[in-house]
């Protein structure tokens, strides 16, 4: 249900990177967690809902180029979490094979 109450208020409040809303705001007004927030705009991101977000938060694509800037910004976050991943997997031979279990 709340997937739904999220995409509703950004549809008809948010439309647009002018309109955006803070996470923090956003919480509190669909009385969610920060974590069930991120998990419901994923979820819609997911279902093809054109939910955008950049620093200032979150808002409802009105444009391509609004979707686009947030497919950027995901897919450095995303090259980060490949380098984390990399670098505590090298951190895995510190352990040797006893560490491994």
């Amino acid at each position: 249900m709340k997937k739904e109450e999220l995409n509703n208020y950004l549809k008809s409040h948010c439309l647009g990177k002018a309109n955006a809303v803070s996470g923090e705001r956003l919480r509190r007004i669909i009385h969610i967690s920060e974590n069930e927030l991120r998990k419901q705009v994923n979820r819609l991101r997911r279902a093809g809902v054109p939910i955008a977000s950049d620093q200032t938060g979150y808002y409802y694509a009105q444009t391509a180029g609004e979707v686009f800037s947030t497919l950027r910004h995901l897919e450095k976050m995303m090259a980060g979490l490949e380098a984390a991943v990399c670098g505590l997997e090298g951190s895995l031979d510190s352990f040797g094979e006893r560490g491994r279990e």
